[in-house]
């Protein structure tokens, strides 16, 4: 398990003076770089041996947005390693030792040399380490279709997007998905399928479609096929 502390920052805030999901997601995914870097298993070395461990679903669920200058403290443990894949909590607790957000994950092992799924070895795995699993409501990672959507006006991938891996950053998705909305609605869950990588120059064709209680965005290529599906609740 790995924890750190902060303070919401002013450039994490909304109008409404609370935190934003970007900025909550972006405190997740620093915890578990944090995590790999204090377990010896960090940028650089993956980098060095070629490999990553890449974000393939999301699902993040907020009972609360902290404040601007509320403290905050964040952790993450993995719960499972099974063949290509590996399993991540995460939550974020407020100064009083309350959840106000939690999430789990699914990451899948690269061999960035070969572009592929690699099974990770045991020395890519035993560092971390394994722990019980937080209560909270699991969904399947499957985000169901909606029978319709509309198109919305394609966009191209900027340099701002890209992060170590030369690839879209996890987070960028979710910001992509936000800006299609029409509305501002407080949102409770997010899930994000993570299909394929986007790069540089890509264009990306989105398609928006709102039921009852739900949201879902598809951030696709040229051809309809999606880099990721992305659901608010």
């Amino acid at each position: 398990m790995y924890e750190f502390e902060g303070r919401v920052r002013y450039s994490e805030i909304d109008h409404r003076g609370t935190m934003t999901l970007p900025a909550l997601i972006n405190y997740f995914q620093d915890c578990s770089t944090f995590h790999s870097e204090e377990v010896g298993l960090g940028m650089e070395r993956l980098k060095e041996e070629k490999k990553a461990w890449v974000l393939s679903y999301w699902q993040v669920i907020t009972d609360r947005y902290p404040k601007l200058g509320e403290r905050i403290t964040i952790g993450t443990f993995a719960t499972e390693f099974k063949g290509l894949y590996g399993n991540r909590n995460f939550y974020m607790k407020d100064a009083q030792g309350n959840r106000i957000a939690c999430a789990n994950s699914i990451w899948v092992f690269m061999d960035l040399a070969k572009g592929r799924p690699a099974r990770p070895g045991e020395e890519q795995i035993t560092p971390y380490g394994t722990c019980q699993p937080l209560d909270m409501p699991y969904e399947g990672r499957k985000i169901d279709m909606p029978e319709t959507c509309t198109d919305m006006e394609p966009f191209p991938v900027r340099k701002y997007h890209i992060d170590t891996n030369e690839h879209v950053n996890n987070c960028q998705y979710v910001q992509m998905a936000l800006e299609l909305l029409p509305e501002e609605p407080l949102i409770r869950q997010l899930r994000v399928d993570y299909k394929k990588s986007a790069v540089l120059g890509d264009m990306i064709y989105p398609k928006l479609s709102k039921e009852e209680g739900r949201t879902v965005a598809e951030l696709c290529d040229q051809a309809g096929k999606p880099y990721a599906v992305v659901e608010f609740r």
